[in-house]
């Protein structure tokens, strides 16, 4: 019995590919705290009425049965949702996280890479790790903006299978000029993913784009409109890319409940548009309350959350005293780079901006 722990430890350091062992799970906060604001969720639940008559729904699934692996009446209202060019290709993800690993798994290799700006989402790093790929990371420029000749120089040296570019930017929230964009299509060898995570909030997509570029891959969630918790995604593009990525999807990846919750929430569409007006309507007080705060930049942001840039030193302190006061927020500074002393803070509700104004003004002007 003694022994179990050096056996196990030998048995992972035997076993466990290097570059995975030197790897750290995703961390996931601690979520029991008054306000939220840390993770981009849509701070509003459904109303009661919604509530019960989509439970009633749920009461005529059986779930003895294996879900429908194509989830062909959810994809097919997608489509329509999406308004998605007929010759388009379209697969589901269980979240757009499980469709960022089924590509590095498709195009994955020694010898292969994923390029992306920096700073940029988390995951595209970690899953080209998962499928043992280079990743190579262009920093954007101090505004936050495309650095587009290093882009095209990356490009051009590193010729990369897969480059991400996501619009609106998570953490930077802002989206990048169409034409830069343009041109990394046309330079790119491989495939191109705009990721839209946040389309909801910015009003401007690429899906009338598809087909535009043989590349072109548009990827989608519906996690920040309101369904963080159903964990669906989608990836849009030619048929050939995204018949090979759907040859890598495990069959039954959408679960029965996740299809019929999910279908229900489009038919009442309506108040999910309702639910992100108001979130716009925040994003814009809230950024105006941010900016008569002394010592502290927000960035104009399309997205359900705003960067700002603390004075320096300030951001570690800021994070903790309102940990402290129940809210959470995520605090970026660490990271450091072009995002030292950066806080990113989830619009939310009327009542909980103006908790996190009241706490951020004691804090800083304490």
């Amino acid at each position: 019995m003694s022994q179990s722990p050096q056996r196990e430890e030998a048995l992972v350091q035997r076993w466990v590919r290097p570059e995975i062992g030197q790897m750290s799970a995703y961390a996931i906060p601690d979520e029991r705290y008054a306000i939220k604001l840390d993770a981009m969720e849509n701070p509003y639940s459904w109303p009661e009425a919604m509530v019960q008559a989509w439970l009633q729904r749920l009461q005529g699934v059986g779930v003895n049965r294996y879900p429908d692996p194509a989830a062909r009446e959810l994809t097919a209202s997608l489509r329509q949702q999406l308004e998605l060019p007929s010759a388009m290709g379209l697969i589901l993800g269980n979240g757009s996280d499980e469709l960022i690993q089924l590509l590095a798994l498709t195009l994955g290799g020694a010898g292969r890479v994923v390029l992306a700006p920096e700073p940029g989402f988390v995951m595209y790093r970690m899953t080209a790790q998962f499928a043992a790929m280079a990743y190579v990371a262009v920093p954007l420029t101090t505004g936050f903006e495309l650095d587009l000749d290093a882009m095209l120089a990356a490009i051009a040296h590193h010729q990369p299978a897969l480059i991400y570019l996501a619009y609106p930017n998570n953490p930077t929230g802002n989206l990048f000029a169409e034409e830069e964009m343009e041109a990394i299509l046309a330079a790119a060898p491989g495939w191109v993913v705009v990721d839209e995570a946040y389309h909801p909030f910015a009003g401007r997509s690429w899906v009338k784009r598809l087909g535009e570029f043989p590349n072109l891959l548009l990827l989608r969630t519906l996690s920040k409109m309101g369904l963080a918790g159903l964990r669906l995604g989608m990836l849009a593009g030619p048929q050939a890319l995204v018949a090979e990525v759907n040859k890598v999807r495990l069959p039954y990846n959408i679960n029965t409940l996740t299809q019929e919750s999910a279908l229900f929430a489009l038919e009442h569409q309506a108040e999910f548009d309702r639910q992100t007006a108001l979130i716009r309507e925040q994003r814009q007080w809230l950024a105006t309350a941010l900016h008569q705060l002394p010592g502290v930049t927000p960035y104009p942001s399309a997205a359900n959350f705003i960067l700002l840039r603390m004075a320096p030193g300030q951001a570690d302190m800021v994070a903790e005293g309102l940990k402290r006061a129940g809210t959470l927020i995520k605090n970026l500074s660490p990271v450091g780079g072009l995002l030292a002393n950066c806080l990113r803070i989830t619009v939310g509700t009327p009542e909980e901006n103006s908790t996190l104004m009241t706490q951020l003004r004691a804090l800083v002007q304490g």
